[in-house]
């Protein structure tokens, strides 16, 4: 079940990489029927297994293709999954799985600069490599010409991409920086610090990212070796999911694919197994920092064996938030401030790893013995209740089902899965979490979760050991030969994403000053989008209010008159609300429900002191952790220089002390005290977008919101623009491996104004493109390998005038000052220069394509429709913005790229350690 919560996160992150200003539209459901047309199999093709409307075929040439058609959206993901990771590195070779990921996108025999075309086409990519495998997929919007594309593009990269010493030299200092991003983290250093202390000879034991060393010297004809010898379509399964027309993507991958030949050497077999574990083993990390971390690790079996759907939900009963063992044993005591536990489902035997998270300053050893205790023996004291075990595979199915609903992020997800060896353990998995009773969880525990199999201290000899044999693994064709699947799930309907059907579709009413648009439409398993966000307040009345109306607002789901936080949490489950109170997704026999629940949390919260206790100690631990990262004091210092309106004032940046003081000033009574008076949900915005019934959703919103009012007055805040003097920040921070370049400048504009499409697509083609092609990500990391990430982007709001245009990117403390002359000749040379027609074309297509793709979300179209709610608009506006935008002409772009991008009006931050960028610090 972990590694579907893992898949779960990557679906929502993937969503929220998408990200528009704008709204949407409702009208009475309609369902519609998907009739499946008969497959005419081209030459050299077999059809495979069929699960739940998931079909597999295989190419003669040992190629497996999975095939997900989902036409609810107007998007398309082609995803190959390759069988090899960081687990086939040799000696030396370290990261290699993961650098050679990085260089598949510097280009092929037939398609030498791919990040472009992503851009131009407004494609979203990426690449990951994880200790099984490595995959790469590109989702866009489902035209055939985009998708013959993506598919020849896949192709081609298998066996022809150019693996170059020329792209080596630029990327490794990339992949450098990612790793030196990682020795920033506490969490992340300990991770890496805990494998290599859980393995002695399986490449488990070393991280997928690899050693600095092997990163900086590898060589070309190594990467070209792995290369050549596992990039091969008997190696590979190839995902396609969303909208696309069977046949003819059968046929063209049979066209792309086909013709590949595997190379006459054999895949490597592997023979190294770890040997039992002997005794307890401990290590101490010393880093700078401001937070402590208690870790403790357990090597388990493989994620096929018969064991590891209990092994999972004994460490989901014991970690969970808030209702977890652990939680309930340190943060409810004041030990820790955060504990979690989280399985790494690999394909050979694998590992759990369970953490607390405890303040600066206050002592270590209660809060190792108490969580040794609880994960060892509270299991076998007191035993697995079936509230408990009915939380963990509630919370299991509504995992699964939230990924298996949305085709683009299950497409990729599936990669897991893949890994471990067939896509169908994806549904084999979800049916056998459902199976697990308490006594195999708690077995499960007892056989693993024993100290001589425990990784958190010294080595201590031991006359008589207490050893955890780890079982051999089944294959997933032994494990799937009896599998019955279930039927197919319920298809969605073809949904038109076009601004005319989103208004359409949309029904709009008030009640009162409570605004609602309900989108019912038909979708894969009945899913339904809530967002909600209730007004309250002005300029005048919430002056000096923001810590307390940030804590009140976290600790709506902290504790009722009637519920606690524990039982409020299960409700959700029970009601499959997954996300926040103001932004979740559920089904439609849960939605009425849904919103009685929510109505009822902004009416009976109580806002129990020891809730306020654990949140306010987290909070400051927090902030307090923050005051030794590049990126958060960057931030930092970046908002207080802009800081324009004064201390008090709603629209005030707090500075990281001024949120500590405020926090330590804080009572319960001032929570308790702001929320009885300032909240309600008689005014505001309500989106629902989804399968559900629009007549009662719109009756149970007349009867749970209207009624609540705010005390207070409430009016719009928003930012004016006031002039500030450029200048130039340094910051350091002593032996932090990663270091921050932050740009910003300030001027007068609205979304209205006739200037802003030109300055979005300016910003487009500046650095805020997707892929890796814009001119700043060209220069800092394609060119000169300087960044891991970079980019820009343009603050246009709607009220108010204060636009802002931003850069940022993330360097080693050593490319600091180059990097930054590098950012301010290309923002410089485009001012004085300006864009070309043909960047000006295809920035214009890409940036609308995105914006087309970001469409077809639900989540999208429920934020978007809360926002124009607002602003009494509706989907017309963005139709009119697209017009204007396919309107501009190179001159006009270039034109307002000059009169609001000044580089003598740009404030630039540096935080880094500043003995590796040789300068001293300027303020």
């Amino acid at each position: 079940m972990k590694t579907i919560k893992k898949l779960a996160v990557a679906a929502c992150v993937g969503a929220s990489l998408i990200s528009m200003n704008n709204e949407t539209k409702m009208i009475p459901e309609v369902r519609a029927e998907v009739v499946k047309p008969s497959i005419v199999l081209p030459a050299g093709v077999t059809q495979g297994p069929t699960v739940e409307g998931i079909t597999e075929y295989r190419l003669a040439n040992g190629l497996r293709v999975v095939l997900f058609s989902d036409p609810s959206k107007p998007t398309a993901t082609v995803n190959v999954t390759y069988l090899v990771g960081s687990r086939q590195e040799n000696y030396g070779e370290t990261g290699m799985a993961h650098l050679l990921e990085h260089l598949i996108f510097k280009g092929s025999k037939n398609f030498p600069a791919p990040t472009k075309e992503f851009t131009r086409r407004g494609f979203r990519m990426n690449g990951s490599t994880w200790f099984d495998r490595t995959n790469y997929y590109v989702s866009f919007s489902s035209t055939e010409d985009n998708l013959k594309w993506a598919l020849a593009w896949s192709a081609d990269a298998m066996r022809n991409s150019f693996i170059a010493k020329k792209d080596l030299d630029s990327e490794m200092s990339v992949v450098r920086n990612e790793y030196e991003m990682g020795e920033n983290s506490p969490t992340s250093v300990m991770m890496k610090r805990m494998q290599s202390m859980i393995f002695d000879w399986h490449n488990y034991g070393k991280s997928t990212i690899g050693n600095k060393s092997d990163i900086e010297n590898v060589r070309i004809e190594n990467l070209q070796d792995f290369y050549h010898r596992y990039y091969r379509p008997d190696n590979a399964v190839l995902t396609v999911s969303g909208k696309f027309d069977i046949q003819k993507t059968l046929n063209w991958i049979a066209e792309d694919f086909g013709k590949i030949e595997n190379p006459a050497e054999t895949l490597p077999p592997e023979w190294t197994v770890e040997p039992t574990a002997d005794g307890e083993r401990s290590f101490e990390i010393r880093r700078k920092g401001e937070s402590q971390l208690v870790a403790v690790a357990y090597r388990i079996p493989s994620a096929l064996h018969a064991d590891s759907p209990a092994v999972e939900t004994a460490v989901d009963i014991l970690s969970d938030d808030p209702n977890g063992r652990l939680y309930q044993n340190l943060v409810k005591t004041g030990l820790a401030t955060k504990v979690f536990g989280s399985v790494m489902g690999t394909k050979q035997p694998g590992y759990v790893i369970f953490m607390a998270v405890v303040k600066k300053g206050e002592p270590i050893e209660p809060v190792r013995k108490a969580l040794i205790e609880t994960i060892e023996t509270s299991l076998e004291k007191t035993p697995i209740s079936s509230k408990e075990l009915d939380r963990t595979k509630i919370e299991a199915e509504n995992l699964y089902e939230v990924l298996f609903s949305d085709p683009e992020a299950f497409g990729v997800g599936l990669s897991e899965f893949i890994a471990l060896g067939d896509w169908r353990l994806f549904f084999y998995g979800r049916d056998q979490i459902q199976k697990v009773t308490a006594k195999e969880a708690e077995n499960a525990a007892s056989k693993y979760f024993v100290r001589d199999n425990r990784v958190v201290g010294v080595f201590l000899p031991e006359d008589n050991p207490k050893r955890a044999t780890i079982p051999a693994s089944p294959t997933a064709e032994q494990l799937l030969v009896n599998y019955t699947p279930k039927q197919d799930s319920a298809e969605a309907e073809t949904f038109d994403s076009s601004f005319a059907n989103l208004d359409k579709r949309t029904i709009k009413f008030n009640v009162g000053d409570l605004k609602i648009a309900l989108l019912p439409k038909k979708n894969r398993g009945e899913t339904v989008t809530v967002m909600l966000k209730f007004d309250y307040g002005n300029l005048e009345n919430l002056s000096g209010k923001e810590t307390a109306m940030t804590l009140a607002n976290a600790m709506l789901t902290y504790g009722t008159d009637k519920l606690s936080r524990g039982e409020i949490e299960d409700e959700m489950s029970k009601l499959k609300m997954t996300g926040s109170i103001s932004n979740y997704v559920t089904t439609r026999s849960n939605l009425d429900a849904s919103l009685n629940f929510v109505a009822d949390l902004w009416k009976h919260s109580v806002y129990p002191e020891n809730e306020f206790k654990d949140l306010k100690k987290k909070l400051t631990v927090m902030f307090e952790s923050m005051k030794d990262k590049p990126d958060a004091l960057s931030d930092d210092a970046m908002a207080q220089h802009f800081n324009t309106y004064p201390k008090g004032d709603p629209r005030h940046s707090p500075s990281l002390a001024e949120k500590i003081a405020a926090l330590n000033a804080l009572s319960d009574a001032d929570v308790k005290a702001f929320a009885k008076e300032y909240f309600g949900t008689a005014r505001g915005e309500i989106a629902i977008v989804g399968d559900f019934d629009a007549k009662k959703a719109e009756e149970t919103i007349k009867k749970a919101f209207a009624d609540n009012k705010s005390q207070v007055a409430f009016g719009k805040i928003y930012k004016e623009f006031k002039p500030v003097a450029a200048t130039r920040i340094t910051i350091d921070t002593p032996e932090k491996e990663n270091a921050v370049l932050a740009g910003r400048a300030v001027f007068p504009i609205k979304d209205t104004d006739a200037d802003a499409p030109a300055l979005m697509i300016a910003n487009w083609i500046l650095g805020g493109g997707t892929g890796l092609s814009n001119r700043l990500i060209d220069r800092l990391r394609q060119k000169e390998g300087l960044s891991y990430g970079a980019g820009s982007g343009v603050k246009i709001p709607a009220e108010g005038n204060e636009g802002a245009f931003v850069f940022r990117a993330i360097v080693a403390p050593q490319n600091l000052l180059k990097a930054e002359a590098s950012a301010k000749d290309v923002i410089e040379t485009a001012v004085r220069d300006g864009f070309t027609d043909q960047e000006v074309a295809e920035a214009k297509k890409g940036f609308l394509q995105s914006q087309a793709v970001a469409r077809a979300q639900d989540r999208v179209i429920s934020a978007s429709w809360i926002k124009k709610l607002e602003l009494n608009r509706d989907w017309k506006f963005n139709k009119e913005m697209e017009d204007k935008i396919n309107a501009l002409t190179t001159a006009q772009v270039n034109a307002v790229l000059k009169k609001y991008i000044k580089p003598d009006q740009i404030t630039y931050v540096l935080a880094g350690d500043l003995k590796k960028t040789k300068t001293e610090g300027q303020k």
